[in-house]
């Protein structure tokens, strides 16, 4: 049967990645972009797939530019995007704690609110794309892994809350990923990247495959993806 997804982050990493395999089974997309040339980008990605304009970075406004634009039923939310920035408490300045907070967590939260309606319709799932960080915080890494600790919360809480709607939910815990965000990463840090080291986005969205597509008898509610041995 053919399933709907609300997808953010589908431009790049594990998010395009996971579009991708959903694309290509023949499920329905629809993309958020963060802003109309964006959206349009990645509708043409994927034949068929539907774009919305939705800047993240403004969660105020997401409810106004998803109207009339959510379908009546969603199977998945699947919620991909993220920006990071490190530096160390001392340094970092308060908009970098704002955006982190704005992107990764509030409009995640707002987000999900608005389409609980149409994935309760579909006794669906919402599935948070966290990271390592979310479980534990190192030195230069305090406002991104804060981000991804409250996401987990929310996650967590959701979880509870709408278990009485059949709604799962779940979370996703990649390490070091080959996508645009590790190469930023790197940047910051000062040092060289190889996509060679790190984690395959195809193997998180393996994993993402996985728990969207297990039997309704069963959830999975946190699992991790670690690098491999090399």
């Amino acid at each position: 049967m053919t399933k709907t997804h609300l997808i953010t982050g589908a431009g790049s990493g594990i998010g395009l990645a996971i579009a991708r395999r959903l694309a290509d089974r023949g499920d329905r997309l629809v993309l958020l972009g963060r802003d109309e040339p964006r959206a349009s980008e990645l509708a043409d990605l994927f034949p068929g797939a539907v774009g919305v304009a939705a800047n993240l970075s403004e969660p105020a406004e997401l409810a106004a530019a998803l109207v009339d634009r959510v379908p009546d039923a969603i199977d998945t939310v699947i919620h991909g995007a993220g920006i990071v920035e490190l530096g160390p408490v001392a340094d970092l300045p308060v908009t970098a704690w704002v955006d982190q907070l704005t992107v990764n967590l509030i409009a995640a939260a707002e987000l999900t609110r608005i389409a609980l309606p149409a994935v309760r319709a579909a006794r669906g799932q919402i599935l948070f794309v966290n990271s390592g960080a979310g479980l534990t915080a190192h030195p230069s890494w305090s406002a991104y892994a804060a981000s991804k600790h409250g996401l987990k919360a929310l996650a967590d809480a959701l979880r509870g809350e709408e278990a009485a709607n059949g709604i799962r939910v779940t979370t996703v815990y990649p390490g070091r990923t080959a996508t645009p965000m590790q190469a930023e990463v790197h940047r910051q840090e000062g040092r060289d990247y190889d996509p060679a080291a790190f984690i395959d986005p195809e193997s998180v969205a393996t994993t993402v495959l996985a728990a969207l597509d297990l039997p309704r008898d069963a959830q999975v509610p946190d699992v991790s993806v670690r690098p491999g041995p090399r």
